[in-house]
């Protein structure tokens, strides 16, 4: 690795990437600089050594499905292909008995994760959603419960007169584990204002989170990427995020979500290359030094790409999923019915040369195949 190294002609990736071989922390401009001067190649080597300090060759993967309650949404975010109004043939609205025969389906499944997250629907508070994780905990007492996005939950807590906090520890009470990432999209209060302004702010996004770690609640982080932001504002995201978790240490991955074009008003952009996704996974293993795992979202992705991504940082595959989330298929992803079973991921995971390994849904080692 030091010849390597010694042969990047460019002085100061060479110096970055020195830093890295010497786990040293590099500044937001030296990522900046990542993005803008270095290979695919490059990059690839050196989300590497990051990689595997931190997960050796092991590459994870849960056994989980989704619910999705409804696409109904108070937002009109610019690139959402999901939201549709009150009476559209495509809206839909599951009530709680629903929702447990989705999870009832399950029963003689050896799954452990159900991820809640949808529209933010405008008549429901928190303690509507609180008694369905109740329901799901009573049903299925063992399985975790990893639901609703910060968007979400800064919706149902203000709604039902508490403050963050208060709500928080309410649906803890509840049965909720963990929370997922979404919501993010992008950091840049300017570009914010474009693409999602009637969304809560990237503060408030972050200090959900925050408060969520506080209170013993770990959650993923998300980016979403491929539209409208520049390499800068893509590093300033991660460095906020970055911030966050040297003080609270409470994200366990971070998951890039690519922009899809289909069926959304932001659609004349198109789609960024693979090179630009693998690239961007490559920069985020790199940049967010304290995340313990960098995901690949395979719905999003797609199969062949997050297997890609194992080489360029990535460690995680997401879940089984089972053909429950509709999200990216409606914004046009390859996967329009997404589904693996365990074989199917460990050999997506063996033939990209690293080992599989089952996990749960805080990282603990369930088995390794």
């Amino acid at each position: 690795m030091n010849d390597l190294i010694d042969y990047i002609e460019d002085r100061d990736l060479r110096h970055i990437a020195g830093k890295i071989r010497g786990d040293i922390r590099i500044t937001p401009e030296e990522g900046l600089l990542l993005y803008n001067k270095a290979g695919l190649s490059l990059l690839g080597m050196l989300a590497g050594i990051v990689r595997r300090k931190h997960n050796g060759n092991f590459a994870f993967f849960n056994r989980n499905f989704h619910i999705e309650p409804t696409n109904k949404c108070i937002y009109n975010c610019k690139f959402c292909s999901y939201h549709k109004p009150e009476g559209d043939p495509e809206s839909w609205e599951y009530s709680h008995e629903e929702m447990l025969d989705i999870v009832k389906r399950f029963d003689n499944k050896n799954v452990t994760e159900v991820h809640i997250v949808g529209g933010v629907h405008p008549s429901h508070d928190l303690h509507y959603w609180g008694s369905l994780i109740k329901k799901i905990k009573e049903h299925r007492p063992a399985i975790h419960i990893k639901a609703f996005s910060a968007i979400e939950l800064d919706y149902m807590i203000r709604r039902s007169g508490y403050t963050i906090e208060q709500g928080l520890k309410l649906l803890k009470e509840y049965g909720l584990d963990s929370i997922p990432g979404g919501g993010a999209e992008i950091f840049d209060e300017e570009l914010r204002r474009v693409i999602c302004n009637e969304k809560p702010s990237s503060e408030q996004w972050l200090a959900i989170h925050e408060t969520a770690h506080n209170l013993g609640i770990s959650s993923n982080a998300t980016i979403l990427y491929g539209h409208l932001e520049t390499y800068g504002q893509r590093i300033d995201h991660m460095n906020r995020l970055r911030i966050l978790q040297d003080k609270t240490n409470g994200f366990n991955a971070f998951i890039p979500l690519k922009y899809k074009k289909s069926n959304n008003s932001m659609s004349y952009l198109g789609e960024v290359s693979t090179t630009e996704d693998l690239k961007n996974y490559a920069v985020s293993r790199i940049y967010l030094d304290n995340f313990p795992h960098i995901k690949a979202y395979w719905p999003m992705s797609s199969k062949e790409c997050a297997q890609l991504s194992l080489a360029f940082g990535t460690d995680d595959m997401d879940g089984t999923i089972d053909d429950t989330t509709r999200i990216y298929s409606m914004a046009g992803s390859k996967e329009e019915n997404p589904a693996m079973n365990k074989k199917e991921i460990c050999t997506l995971i063996r033939d990209a040369g690293f080992i599989p390994v089952e996990r749960d849904s805080l990282y603990h080692q369930v088995k390794e195949w």
